[in-house]
């Protein structure tokens, strides 16, 4: 019976491999264990769409999700050494706070097109450039065409194309609407450290996977991101602190 099972074992394999094929691309790492250890490949497909939204209406919501990208954007941008083209049909980006988060103005072409069809056109224009080393885009309507043409267009580059989606109403929630994304979030504000001075801690917030293809979701509180895009898990809840994000490894999956 033994002598019967390990015969098996290489058509096993074999099948295993058919079923799933392999393909190389490039990972973008959190540096923060319970973060990277939770995604299919230890981190971000750099080549892929990457959806956010904020958890609600708020604007501490709103402000933590712009940052959370500019976080991913900056340490992209810090590892290809290439400027992040920020596409928004909005005014309202706040320039020092993007510097907080390892974004200075220095480092982001800003782009305002007049609607989201034409911010589309200037997403996939800019990737065929190359000029970019990332893209972050604040759309409100995008359709799932749109989306599988991000996804492609993000691989065959392998750029990073970072979606900030927008709501349309109050109670609609962007992350129900279809999409080709690679991996989709939900970001919200959180309570900071309580400090034993009169002051205020580190920025928290609240970190929800809501889909990634190849694993499940996941929700955790990490400490805002620092002057080189990188998040934190706060010590009392057990986790080590982030560590300085190192070159960005090849996966397969």
């Amino acid at each position: 019976m033994t002598v019967a099972l390990e015969s098996l074992a290489p058509s096993i394999a074999h099948l295993r491999t058919i079923a799933t094929p392999a393909t190389d691309y490039r990972v973008l790492p959190f540096g923060v264990d319970a973060i990277d250890s939770r995604l299919g490949a230890g981190g971000l497909r750099a080549g892929a769409l990457h959806e956010a939204s904020a958890r609600s209406v708020a604007m501490v919501d709103d402000a933590a999700t712009t940052l959370f990208l500019a976080s991913i954007a900056a340490r992209e941008a810090a590892e290809a050494n290439g400027p992040v083209l920020w596409a928004s049909c909005r005014s309202d980006l706040y320039a020092p706070g993007l510097a907080q988060a390892g974004l200075p103005s220095s480092s982001v072409i800003y782009a305002q097109p007049r609607d989201d069809a034409a911010l589309l056109a200037v997403i996939e224009d800019a990737v065929r450039d190359g000029t970019p080393s990332v893209i972050v885009a604040e759309a409100t309507r995008v359709s799932m065409v749109a989306t599988r043409r991000l996804q492609l267009v993000a691989a065959e580059a392998d750029m990073p194309v970072l979606l900030l989606r927008r709501r349309r109403a109050r109670d609609q929630d962007p992350l129900d609407e279809p999409s080709a994304a690679w991996t989709r979030w939900r970001i919200g504000a959180a309570p900071s450290e309580r400090l034993s001075v009169a002051g205020v801690g580190r920025p928290r917030w609240s970190v929800e996977l809501a889909r990634q293809r190849g694993g499940a979701s996941f929700s955790l509180i990490v400490e805002g991101s620092d002057e080189t895009g990188r998040l934190a898990v706060p010590a009392e809840l057990g986790h080590r602190a982030a560590e300085t994000v190192g070159t960005a490894r090849i996966a397969t999956a």
